[in-house]
């Protein structure tokens, strides 16, 4: 695992690297009765999610994170807001999904590993997204595989303040997604700062998308659930 880590200059210790090997066992253990995910050999599960999950870190430095609040939308078995935890702990995470299955597994997770840097949410996004507990709280949102871009910025940049940053997950597909984006990043007052490459591995790449989040959208913004899968802006 480390081998692997700094092939792409992320450095870990043997304490994190612990966390992930329980992690792992606890994923392959719940998956038994859960659905969370597909991959289940070891090594594809370090590279295609522990790895995956952190690869933010080959481009931007650990300093960049410090004593953020930090919010993953749609974190499913807990990625990548869970992985990026154990490797920042001097950020603050709150994890959210909509599968209250989900949820447990990450809480028996987090106590197992005895994390203390993350919450742990039950809530869909769009419910929670105009919440004044979470609306605008959060310095950065993260999220990967959840939905098309357009959905995703509707889903995500409520819980963002002014002038905050949203790093989202894409692969393949990314140009076309952010071409039928340009309308949702114009109502939801975002900009794409960059779009970065991160990892080629056969026939799949790992891009991630940097959205400043210009000002605040308006209030009517996240709409009700199921009207942006619906109806996408």
């Amino acid at each position: 695992m480390k081998e692997l880590f700094s092939n792409y200059n992320i450095e870990i210790n043997d304490k994190q690297v612990d966390k992930f090997n329980k992690y792992y066992r606890l994923l392959i253990e719940w998956n038994k009765n859960i659905n969370l995910t597909t991959i289940i050999n070891y090594d594809d599960v370090i590279k295609k999610h522990f790895l995956d999950s952190v690869l933010l870190l080959k481009v931007f430095t650990k300093d960049l994170f410090i004593s953020k609040n930090i919010i993953d939308v749609g974190t499913g078995a807990g990625f990548p807001g869970l992985p990026l935890a154990i490797m920042l702990p001097d950020a603050k995470f709150t994890l959210i999904d909509s599968l209250n299955k989900r949820i447990q597994f990450l809480k028996e997770v987090v106590e197992i590993l005895e994390i203390d840097n993350i919450t742990l949410i039950h809530a869909r996004a769009e419910e929670l997204g105009i919440n004044s507990n979470y609306r605008e709280k959060y310095d950065i949102c993260v999220s990967r595989a959840v939905a098309p871009l357009p959905l995703l910025l509707e889903y995500c940049s409520p819980f963002v303040r002014k002038e905050g940053v949203l790093y989202l997950y894409k692969s393949l597909k990314v140009e076309e997604e952010i071409c039928s984006a340009q309308n949702a990043l114009s109502i939801l007052n975002c900009s794409i700062n960059k779009n970065i490459l991160l990892s080629v591995e056969n026939d799949f790449r790992r891009y991630i998308l940097e959205i400043k989040k210009d000002d605040s959208i308006p209030s009517k913004y996240p709409r009700k659930p199921g009207k942006a899968k619906k109806a996408p802006l």
